[in-house]
């Protein structure tokens, strides 16, 4: 039978890819045990190979009351008191006024971006910001007023700002707000974003509060910070961000939104991306509560000195 139209336009898009040298491939990985050095892991500090987690996972795993599955959405039968736990926990490591557990940091940004802004509002992002934010963004409802900025330029992003200001007075007067959205440490180029300064100047032309800065932690939570909680928390600047997502991609699957009550309220109701999904599968859950005992109690610091001895040496 020959190809469908369907099958054509998808084969010729991939040869297209093919012939630039971009097309990617999910095949065989290599058998693990070898002796390889891996650049390409976000597991910077190799914790889920880590022999003091695997002990602590599998001890706490053997008594734990649920294993398998969750039963459902947070919303239904997915809401246990484990999952209630750790969220309570994380706000508490973290000294957030509330946290918000999601099953990954694309589903965690997509929920920011497509239910937080308004309609008529604003959102300015750094131009390498991750392709999820990306994708919450273009589904909002305010995509229309979706802008960039040039990467970690502060003198870009004040020019953005103004330029609504300059235009729009339901901005000027608080009645529109300007969501500014960045990561802490940008994986691709290994460089962090001067945080304390977009804060400042967020703070400065909107001095009546409607602007809002969303920072992706995905990164640097686990390496930065006290305890390994991050820029934000390294800076002193809680307070003053609205949104924090931290992700733990790197210690064990975690992706929670970190932020005040009525948002997570707001969040919990018109979130599709927590609604519509089953919830954290009890395993991965008690994996999660493993990860912050070791950056509670020490183990996972010792870590980060060793991989920071090994990039001062060279």
């Amino acid at each position: 039978m020959a190809p469908s139209a369907l099958e054509r336009k998808i084969q010729a898009v991939l040869d297209s890819r093919a012939s630039r040298s971009i097309l990617r491939r999910v095949d065989q990985p290599p058998p693990v045990g070898r002796n390889l050095v891996d650049f390409s892991s976000n597991d910077y500090l190799s914790l889920s190979t880590h022999p003091t987690l695997r002990s602590l996972f599998l001890r706490k795993l053997s008594t734990a009351d649920l294993v398998l599955g969750s039963g459902g959405s947070r919303l239904l039968d997915g809401n246990t008191f484990a999952h209630y736990a750790l969220e309570t926990r994380l706000k508490e490591f973290f000294g957030a006024p509330s946290a918000l557990l999601f099953n990954s940091g694309y589903d965690a940004n997509v929920a920011i971006f497509t239910t937080l802004p308004q309609p008529g509002d604003v959102i300015i992002v750094d131009e390498l910001i991750h392709a999820s934010v990306w994708d919450g963004c273009r589904a909002s409802r305010a995509s229309e007023n979706l802008r960039t900025f040039r990467h970690n330029d502060v003198k870009s992003l004040e020019d953005r700002i103004n330029s609504f200001l300059a235009v729009r007075e339901d901005i000027r007067l608080a009645r529109s707000s300007v969501f500014v959205a960045v990561e802490t440490l940008y994986s691709m180029d290994g460089d962090f974003a001067p945080l304390q300064a977009i804060v400042g100047i967020v703070e400065r032309l909107l001095p009546l509060g409607n602007g809002h800065i969303v920072v992706d932690e995905a990164h640097a939570t686990g390496l930065y910070g006290p305890q390994g909680k991050g820029l934000v928390a390294k800076l002193g600047l809680e307070s003053r961000v609205t949104f924090s997502q931290n992700l733990l991609t790197k210690v064990i699957r975690l992706a929670v939104v970190l932020t005040n009550p009525l948002i997570r309220n707001y969040l919990v109701n018109y979130a599709r991306s927590l609604i519509f999904t089953t919830a954290l599968c009890h395993s991965n859950v008690v994996s999660i509560d493993c990860s912050f005992d070791m950056l509670q109690n020490g183990e996972a610091q010792k870590v980060v000195w060793f991989v920071d001895g090994l990039t001062a040496d060279n």
